[in-house]
């Protein structure tokens, strides 16, 4: 296989890079705005691939053709728990996107955001991201709105007549917890192929289920003899999972699900001792006292994926950044935890305040999604390119 290069904006503090990186795909830049995000990115790379810059004040130029672009472009405009003003937020940098698609020309891009991007009242535009990053050099008109924009879109896509480059573009909602992540993490995935490659590509199966957890859990019971742990009271799980604890339970069939079980926190994290307000395991493991539970945010119980980790304007949110336990107690995950449960290794490090280090793992990809996802993208493209 040939070289591969990738151009990565709104690089974060490197899940997406991490994962790609571990298909031999070598990063010639790491576009990032965020201060505390660049100190991780310079602590985990060559601080030369690194630049802390706005993303409109970059020049895609002087890279010239590279062979994957990825990115996570800011979700704030369209997260459920935003304000849902979509493209009329300034924080809305897909055209940057399509911006480095026109300039780069890549073989294939990956782009990640919120499920909310998938909201009905955002549908239009969306439509527009697509057909933008389809036909990459149709460039906007001055004063043009992106409404007028779509229209010329629309007109070319349904004419057939365009000779200029083209991407065949997919996108699917996917859950990290069915990659093996040890998370519930629901985001769209964006990927597009140039179309003069003829390269058929479509995203990897599952490989985990939540059927598969909790037969290991209240079936077979390997789940708690392999972690040497007393089965909790079914109180202990939301009413979705009592119902399937239920029926599997009660079925008749002695043949497990096909796939491998949801990865649990449990799973990911017993092997780490429990934290202290010193960090005596290490340095991101520090007890933070103060997790309270209220209605709707009572933590991710420890014997199922975590709930999605989020970045929160304001601090920590506790809810999706707390584990509860079998008796109800609750804490904050430190950063460590929390780095794991994105799935970065344990040696990589994570700069800046404790808010700002679990703000930045918030917004991360996992790890091991982006590995899966870009392994057979690179395979499809570079694997057969002579």
């Amino acid at each position: 296989m040939s070289e591969v290069t990738c151009l990565e904006i709104f690089a974060g503090a490197g899940g997406l890079a991490q994962g790609i990186g571990r298909n031999k795909v070598q990063h010639k830049a790491l576009v990032e705005w965020n201060k505390d995000a660049c100190k991780t990115l310079r602590t985990n790379y060559k601080e030369e691939v690194v630049y802390n810059l706005d993303i409109r004040d970059f020049d895609f130029k002087n890279f010239g053709a590279v062979g994957l672009v990825a990115g996570g472009p800011p979700c704030q405009p369209f997260s459920l728990g935003g304000k849902h003003t979509g493209n009329t937020d300034q924080r809305d940098m897909f055209p940057y996107a399509c911006k480095a698609i026109t300039e780069c020309t890549p073989k294939a891009f990956i782009f990640e955001n919120v499920k909310g991007l998938l909201r009905k009242s955002f549908s239009s535009y969306f439509s527009y991201i697509l057909l933008r990053l389809t036909y990459p050099e149709v460039e906007m008109r001055e004063n043009f709105s992106w409404v007028d924009h779509l229209k010329t879109l629309e007109n070319i896509h349904t004419s057939g007549v365009y000779s200029g480059v083209k991407y065949n573009v997919v996108f699917r909602l996917v859950d990290a917890a069915d990659y093996g992540v040890p998370q519930r993490r629901e985001r769209v995935i964006l990927v597009g192929i140039r179309d003069d490659l003829n390269v058929e590509w479509s995203f990897p199966s599952k490989t985990h289920s939540l059927e598969s957890l909790v037969w290991s859990q209240f079936v077979d019971n390997s789940y708690w003899d392999n972690h040497k742990a007393i089965t909790p009271n079914l109180n202990c799980y939301d009413q979705r999972t009592r119902s399937l604890i239920h029926r599997l339970k009660n079925q008749s069939t002695l043949f497990p699900p096909e796939l491998k079980p949801w990865r649990t926190i449990r799973d990911q994290l017993s092997q780490i001792p429990e934290p202290d307000k010193s960090g005596s395991f290490h340095q991101e493991h520090v007890l933070r006292e103060g997790a309270r539970t209220y209605e709707g945010h009572t933590g991710s119980f420890v014997d199922l994926p975590s709930k999605a980790l989020k970045a929160g304007d304001h601090g920590v949110p506790g809810g999706e950044n707390m584990l509860r336990l079998e008796d109800g107690s609750v804490r904050y995950f430190t950063t460590f935890e929390a780095k794991r449960i994105q799935t970065f290794p344990t040696d990589y490090k994570i700069r800046g305040s404790w808010t700002g280090s679990m703000r930045q793992i918030g917004n991360a990809v996992p790890v091991e999604l982006a590995q899966v996802i870009s392994k057979s993208l690179v395979d499809a493209v570079w694997g057969t390119s002579k």
